[in-house]
């Protein structure tokens, strides 16, 4: 076998190493996984480092939601992994760049156009990985997050999410490749760095807008209000010379009930966002978008009470 492999032209003898290659990872992680789920099954107590800081219902709900995401990771890797492999073997790229090619035509636009042919192969591309990755996507939201008590979208808001991040991905997407491909056409015998300086360019500014620019298409990001959580944050920042200039509490809690915490921005504009799920007597969800009321005139109700009423275990 291995010398009908090196009888092959070297095209060939590339391709089927590349695929060979793509199978020994997927095949190494997946054994990683299995030995983790290995660890999953048989631990069913508190491990003792953990004992002071975990309760025991608490790591028997996180211990059950991680078997079931590797689990479900196992599965929807193999897919993926076969579905790559089925479309390299069977000709989908050389398909699809046909059809491609088909469209632009009916267009008026010939083979020369190659930048516009591409941007429609990529849009087709990108339209079937998220039709053959939805079903996937939807059982784990709507049954393993939903299982364990951290979904909290409707169907309705899930679809109409996942419209807005493909049109707003395809917004970014196609006309940077088509500067990309428009470089590496001109680019001469130095295209590569030409795109490698190019790519790292609109890297760096995607980073640097995706907070306050895209983010906020999809979720609705609100200043943490004064008080002693944002002065203690404050505190800790100047303590270790983190140049933080503003904090701000995201609507996590229409998405899941999972907690997080991030930070970003470059050199002395640093900027901390808190989900509102990490917080328990804050929402920002109000309709006005103000604070809760002050302590020196509190409601009726001790303590104002987080969007989400499902909670699973703090993951």
């Amino acid at each position: 076998m291995i010398q009908a492999i090196l009888d092959l032209p070297v095209e060939q003898q590339i391709f089927y190493a590349v695929l060979g290659f793509s199978w020994t990872v997927y095949l190494w992680e997946a054994y990683l996984s299995y030995r983790q789920r290995r660890i999953y099954r048989s631990t069913s107590h508190v491990p003792q480092e953990l004992g002071n800081i975990m309760d025991t219902e608490t790591f028997e709900k996180s211990r059950l939601y991680q078997l079931d995401k590797s689990n479900f990771g196992f599965w929807s890797g193999l897919y993926s992994e076969t579905e790559g492999t089925l479309i390299l073997l069977l000709g989908g790229i050389p398909l699809l760049w046909g059809i491609s090619g088909t469209m632009t035509a009916r267009c008026g636009l010939g083979p020369e156009y190659e930048i516009s042919q591409s941007l429609v192969f990529l849009t087709l591309a990108t339209l079937f990985s998220a039709f053959t990755g939805l079903p996937w996507s939807i059982y784990n939201t709507f049954v393993i997050e939903e299982k364990h008590g951290f979904n909290q979208q409707t169907l309705g808001f899930f679809i109409k999410d996942a419209v807005k991040k493909f049109i707003v991905t395809q917004c970014i997407l196609l006309p940077v490749t088509s500067l990309l491909l428009y470089i590496i056409k001109i680019g001469g015998d130095y295209f590569f760095i030409y795109a490698w300086l190019f790519t790292f360019g609109v890297s760096l500014v995607l980073v640097t807008i995706y907070a306050d620019y895209i983010a906020p298409l999809f979720d609705k990001f609100t200043p943490l209000p004064e008080g002693e959580l944002k002065a203690d944050i404050e505190t800790m920042a100047k303590s270790i010379s983190f140049p933080l200039t503003k904090v701000y509490v995201v609507e996590g809690s229409k998405r899941s009930s999972h907690s997080n915490a991030y930070f970003y921005g470059f050199f002395k504009n640093k900027r901390i966002v808190l989900f509102d799920t990490l917080l328990e007597d804050y929402s920002p969800l109000n309709k006005d978008g103000e604070p809760e009321q002050a302590e020196d005139n509190p409601p009726s109700d001790a303590k104002a009470k987080p969007k989400n009423k499902k909670q699973g275990c703090n993951n």
